[in-house]
C-alpha cells in the first residue's frame, strides 16, 4: 500500500537509482565497530547530488503538474536544496529564484561566493537575499512577495516553502529511500543496530523514519541535530511524520518513542563544526576517501562514530546526504583538525 501511494503523487525522475551502499572497513577498524556502511546519497549524478535531489523530484513534479514556468526557494547561503532546485530546474527549463539567508555569522567571502553559490549562479538561477537566517516564516513571506512580482510579469511560479506548516512533499523522497535501502540489505544480506541520519527540517529524518517503519522494520534511526537542539527538534520530527501519513493518506507506523535525536555535535551552531566534527571530517577522508561537509554529514557521522567507540563490534549504516560543493566555502581550519 505504501509504494502504491507513493506513485499517486507527481514527480519527475532526476537522479540514478539506486544510489550504492558502500561498506567502510578500514572506518570500522579504525573505530572497533564490526561493520560500518554509508549509504551514498551523494553519488545521485544531479549536479553534485546529495539528498535533496529525492526530495526535488516531489517538488519539481507537483510544479510542472500544476504548470509552473518558475520555482522560488529558499535557504542558507551554501545551501544544497537550493543548488539542487536550481540543477533541476535547468534541467527541465524552468526560472529558477533562490533566496539565500543569513544564517552563519561573520561569513568569510569565500563562503559568500564560492562552494554552492558558484553554482547557483553557474546553473542560472536568480539570486536573492533576506538578511535574517532564523525566520522561516518571514524567509517564505518574502518569497511570496517575490512571486507576486513574478505573477505581475505574466509568470506562473511555483514556491517551495521553507516552514514546517507547509505540507512537506521532499520527506516522501525519504519514505522511498527507506524502502530502496532496505531491498539492499536484503539483496546484500546486512543487519545492523543503528541507521543515522542528519536532522534538520526534518524532510530527510522524518521521511526515511515514516518509510522504515511503514515497510516493518524495526531497527532504530538516530537523528544527529544539524541547526537546532534536540527538545525542539522533537516536535518537529513528530509533525512530519503526522504530514507525511497525511499526504499518503495513510496511518503512519511510527511515532514519537520511534523518534531518536543527538544534538551532542551540533554546537558551536548551524554550518560550524566542533573538534568531534572535524575529526569524522578527517578520519573519512583518509581512511575512506569519502568528503564530507561541516552543515550534515559531518555531524551525523560525528554522532555514529561516537556510538560505536561507546558500542564495540557494532553494526551500522549511515545516511551520506552530500554537501560536498560547500567545503569550498570554507578554509582549512574550520575542517581540519590543529
Amino acid at each position: 500500500m505504501l509504494i502504491e501511494k507513493l506513485c499517486e503523487k507527481p514527480r519527475k525522475h532526476l537522479w540514478h537509482q539506486p544510489t550504492p551502499l558502500e561498506h567502510a572497513p578500514n572506518l570500522a577498524a579504525e573505530l572497533g565497530a564490526a561493520n560500518i556502511w554509508i549509504k551514498r546519497d551523494d553519488c545521485n549524478g544531479l549536479a553534485f547530488g546529495g539528498n535533496k535531489v529525492r526530495q526535488m523530484e516531489y517538488y519539481l513534479g507537483d510544479a510542472l503538474a500544476q504548470g509552473a514556468d518558475a520555482l522560488l526557494i529558499t535557504g542558507a547561503v551554501q545551501s544544497n536544496f537550493v543548488r539542487t532546485a536550481a540543477a533541476a530546474c535547468a534541467k527541465h527549463g524552468l526560472q529558477c529564484h533562490i533566496q539565500l539567508e543569513n544564517r552563519v555569522s561573520k561569513p568569510s567571502e569565500a563562503y559568500e561566493q564560492s562552494g554552492n553559490v558558484l553554482l547557483d549562479k553557474m546553473l542560472g538561477a536568480i539570486l536573492h537575499y533576506f538578511p535574517v537566517g532564523e525566520d522561516e516564516e518571514g524567509a517564505d513571506r518574502n518569497l511570496e512577495v517575490i512571486a507576486d512580482g513574478l505573477r505581475a510579469k505574466g509568470r506562473k511560479p511555483y514556491i517551495v516553502h521553507l516552514h514546517p506548516s507547509h505540507p512537506p512533499l521532499g520527506a516522501l523522497g525519504y519514505v522511498d529511500a527507506a524502502i530502496e535501502l532496505s531491498h539492499q540489505m536484503q539483496e546484500q544480506d546486512i543487519n545492523v543496530d543503528t541507521v543515522f541520519v542528519p536532522s534538520g527540517s526534518g524532510n530527510t529524518h522524518g521521511g526515511f523514519l515514516y518509510g522504515w517503519r511503514g515497510i516493518g522494520n524495526e531497527t532504530p534511526v538516530m537523528g544527529s541535530c544539524v541547526r537546532r537542539g534536540a527538545s525542539l527538534q522533537q516536535p518537529r520530527i513528530e509533525a512530519r511524520l503526522e504530514q507525511i501519513g497525511d499526504l499518503l493518506q495513510l496511518e503512519s507506523a511510527a511515532y514519537s518513542k520511534d523518534v531518536h535525536l543527538t544534538d551532542e555535535f551540533l554546537a558551536p551552531g548551524y554550518g560550524v563544526a566542533g573538534p568531534a566534527v572535524k575529526e569524522a571530517i578527517a578520519l573519512t577522508a583518509q581512511k575512506e576517501a569519502i568528503i564530507l561537509d561541516p552543515v550534515y554529514t559531518g555531524k551525523t557521522f560525528a554522532a555514529a562514530f561516537k556510538y560505536v567507540r561507546d558500542n564495540p563490534d557494532c553494526n551500522i549504516i549511515i545516511l551520506h546526504t552530500g554537501g560536498g560543493p560547500s567545503i569550498f566555502g570554507y578554509g582549512i581550519g574550520d575542517l581540519i583538525p590543529k
